[in-house]
């Protein structure tokens, strides 16, 4: 088992050796970019979770809630 979990676990300097590759990959300026990007997709991604949990509270007739309560 400890053999699974100890190559998921991410240290300090594994965290700096990704931070220097992706700055030599991509460069100062375009990481900006790409993190305004990022943060568009997760904005996105929350407000399409949030549409799809108003559809099916809007499904879920007020007496069948109540029931399962």
């Amino acid at each position: 088992m400890s053999a699974l979990v100890y190559p998921l676990m991410i240290g300090t300097w594994e965290i700096v050796a990704l931070v220097l590759v992706v700055l030599l990959l991509f460069g100062g300026k375009k990481i900006p970019e790409l993190m305004k990007g990022l943060g568009k997709g997760v904005k996105s991604f929350k407000q399409g979770m949030k549409e799809v949990e108003d559809e099916i509270k809007e499904d879920v007739p007020e007496s069948e809630s109540k029931k399962q309560d």
